[in-house]
């Protein structure tokens, strides 16, 4: 048995040396044709806009330091491709709904792009806590008014959270007086933004030193509002039924507690993932009004997905019969 064994690792051996000899003789045979330069991979570059603003005030692009800035972010964000693509699908739902709540708050509309820079419109949470649409803090949201508990956080609602920022964004106005400087506090906040300006004696972001992430911030917000404004110019042709739309939705006021909002879920017709997928807000399986807050508004989609199955389950009538289900009274 043992002599057979090696004897089958011999001609396996022997095997794989003649495949190579002929995958070596074959290589000699063939030519070696040098890629042409037009069949190469080319990265287009892209010029810098001869003038562009930022809500309204006027990027010094005369300054080569500046315009070496914004060409590198215009780049960077250009090339980071699946990114900028699901970014730009994104806005085609939320921007109708974030402009108007600027304009009516008196903000400029290009901090719509701030919006996009902090969380790519998404509900997400950075490793340093802040979360939403705006990366809030915690304690920050809880001071521009949003509702913070274990089963609300208001930060996840893409419309209030933009109300919550447009609070900071004009107090921080009325201590700048300058909407560049504004966008900047945002990141560093009002009190480190206004200590550099002192120390450094001047009174313009554009000519401060500052740590690489403040000193790139504003520059990216710049850099996608260039790109979005023109997503053809930068490449990006995505056919307009590729954009995601923003869905139609009634919108349902609750003023008592739900106790299980999986039943609840389903006696509108849907499912508790989608009730989810509407009101990201809402922490927990349960809402509970309390004596601080005698409503609760919850967006439920007109035409939810009709391949939803509730197996075994029942579809209750109404809230009052979701609440008499888990109760047991019925």
């Amino acid at each position: 048995m043992r002599i057979a064994r090696i004897i089958a690792l011999v001609v396996i051996g022997i095997a794989i040396l003649w495949g190579g000899y002929f995958i070596y003789q074959d290589s000699l045979t063939t030519p070696y044709v040098p890629i042409e330069k037009h069949q190469a991979f080319k990265w287009k570059t892209f010029a810098i806009p001869e003038s562009i603003t930022f809500a309204g005030e006027r990027i010094p692009l005369d300054d080569p330091e500046v315009r070496e800035r914004l060409d590198r972010e215009l780049h960077i964000n250009t090339y980071y491709n699946s990114n900028t693509i699901f970014v730009i699908k994104r806005a085609n739902r939320w921007f109708e709904q974030i402009e108007a709540v600027l304009k009516e708050q008196g903000v400029p509309d290009d901090f719509k792009y701030l919006a996009v820079i902090e969380s790519n419109l998404m509900n997400g949470r950075s490793h340093k806590g802040a979360v939403g649409f705006w990366q809030l803090l915690e304690p920050t949201a809880k001071e521009l008014g949003l509702e913070v508990t274990t089963q609300v956080d208001e930060r996840f609602d893409p419309i209030k959270s933009t109300y919550a920022a447009c609070k900071y964004l004009k107090k921080a106005y009325a201590r700048f007086d300058n909407w560049t400087n504004v966008a900047a506090s945002y990141n560093m906040g009002m009190y480190g933004l206004h200590k550099q300006l002192v120390e450094q004696d001047v009174d313009s972001y554009y000519d401060l030193w500052l740590n690489e992430e403040t000193a790139r911030y504003v520059f990216r917000i710049i850099a996608l509002k260039i790109i979005m404004e023109d997503p053809e110019t930068y490449g990006y042709d995505i056919p307009r039924h590729q954009l995601y739309q923003a869905p139609e939705l009634r919108l349902l006021e609750v003023k008592e507690s739900i106790p299980d909002l999986v039943t609840f879920s389903i006696a509108q017709g849907i499912n508790f993932k989608i009730l989810k997928q509407y009101n990201p807000w809402l922490r927990d399986k349960k809402l509970t009004l309390g004596k601080d807050r005698s409503s609760y508004t919850l967006a439920i989609p007109e035409n939810p997905p009709t391949t939803l199955q509730y197996k075994d389950l029942g579809v209750p009538d109404s809230l009052e019969e979701s609440r008499l289900k888990m109760s047991g009274e019925i």
